[in-house]
């Protein structure tokens, strides 16, 4: 995961140690960080959550967050980083980090999570596109290891062989647990003289993997192992994530049960929004922001609260615009949401008052909202 903008609440940071750093592909890298026993408890993390590295570049203070691709056993965090062009931030890193230096990581948090289930008989579909393979890494390390009756299915795409990352250690998961990980990889650029291996993963990919892999199940021959599937992960860019997660729904798969963690900006709504709101027009809104307060008017109600307030260009954190990063969040004071399916929050913290701001439909005409969650 790569957010763009922090959240107003403040996020603890501490100084590890780089252990390793290793080369991956001709763009990709990973770094290894060690977790001084004093400091345990804090780096306690859950699979598939992810922390944020501060670092000063050209006078500048950056903040990044990366996925952890480290399995909550191994004690470490380590990193899985795309470098997408020379000025990125990423590519700072890798020249100018070296093994022994001391960098600024934050506490582990993020909600690209699943509920342990070591005693039940699971079956789990993961999705990967790029980079997006780090969070599934961890997950697919941590469930191999815990869950002793759950199998994995994978389905990981790249532009080319050249550019799959953490192949090695992937197929020594394969070679290790072969009665419970299975791995498919696609290629977009590639011919491998296989049709179905051969473009982007998306929703006719899904059909295919259905209809073509995920058939007769070994454990219950009246049914296919896709009827069996307990979950669903899907990490990568956002078009990727709507188009699996929509198949995913529309072939049976529950949208509790599709978990999805995006690695850059998306502005669009991962399900289509099937409900149509009474229209209101004028809507005044009071809200507190790093500890400022502002009053704005909104036109009316046609678009999410979150995208009306940066049209205003109201400095409000974002970054993926679709329920999934947690980014605007903040607590609704005053007035009345619709809060529209979101990967974010829980249960009870929907009804203590939190609402994702990109997730927002405004019902009154009048809101006041709390985006300083500390």
């Amino acid at each position: 995961m790569e957010n763009l903008v922090p959240k107003a609440r403040q996020i603890e940071f501490h100084r590890l140690k780089l252990a390793k750093k290793q080369e991956l592909t001709k763009n990709t890298f990973s770094l290894e960080f060690e977790i001084p026993s004093e400091l345990a408890s804090q780096y306690d993390f859950e699979a598939g959550q992810y922390v944020t590295l501060k670092f000063a570049s050209e006078g500048k203070i950056i903040q990044k967050d990366f996925s952890m691709t480290s399995a909550p056993f191994e004690k470490v965090i380590t990193l899985g980083i795309k470098i997408n062009s020379e000025e990125s931030f990423a590519n700072t890193l890798f020249q100018n980090l070296k093994v022994g230096d001391e960098v600024e990581v934050s506490e582990p948090r993020g909600r690209f999570t699943l509920i342990a289930k070591p005693h039940e008989f699971r079956t789990i579909v993961a999705f990967a596109g790029g980079i997006g393979i780090t969070p599934i890494l961890s997950h697919l390390k941590n469930i191999l290891r815990t869950e002793h009756r759950t199998r994995l299915f994978l389905f990981y795409g790249n532009r080319t062989k050249k550019e799959v990352a953490f192949k090695q250690e992937l197929e020594e998961l394969v070679q290790k647990y072969p009665d419970r990980l299975e791995i498919h990889y696609f290629y977009s650029q590639e011919k491998v003289g296989n049709g179905l291996f051969e473009g982007r993963l998306d929703a006719k990919k899904v059909a295919l993997i259905i209809n073509q892999i995920l058939q007769l199940d070994d454990t219950d021959e009246e049914s296919t192992i896709w009827d069996a599937v307990d979950a669903v992960l899907i990490c990568g860019k956002g078009e990727m994530i709507k188009s699996i997660a929509n198949a995913c729904y529309h072939h049976g798969i529950l949208k509790k049960n599709i978990h999805f963690e995006l690695f850059e900006e998306f502005n669009e709504d991962i399900y289509p929004i099937e409900k149509e709101f009474p229209l209101i027009n004028d809507i005044s809104v009071d809200f507190k922001l790093f500890n400022n307060e502002y009053s704005t008017t909104l036109k009316d109600n046609k678009i999410k609260l979150l995208q009306q307030l940066l049209i205003q260009k109201f400095p409000v954190p974002y970054s993926c615009k679709s329920g999934i990063c947690g980014s605007c969040e903040c607590i609704l004071e005053e007035g009345k949401v619709e809060l529209l399916e979101n990967e974010y929050l829980t249960k009870k913290e929907e009804a203590s008052g939190r609402i994702l701001a990109c997730m927002s439909v405004v019902l009154s005409k009048k809101i006041k909202v709390n985006f300083d969650l500390n």
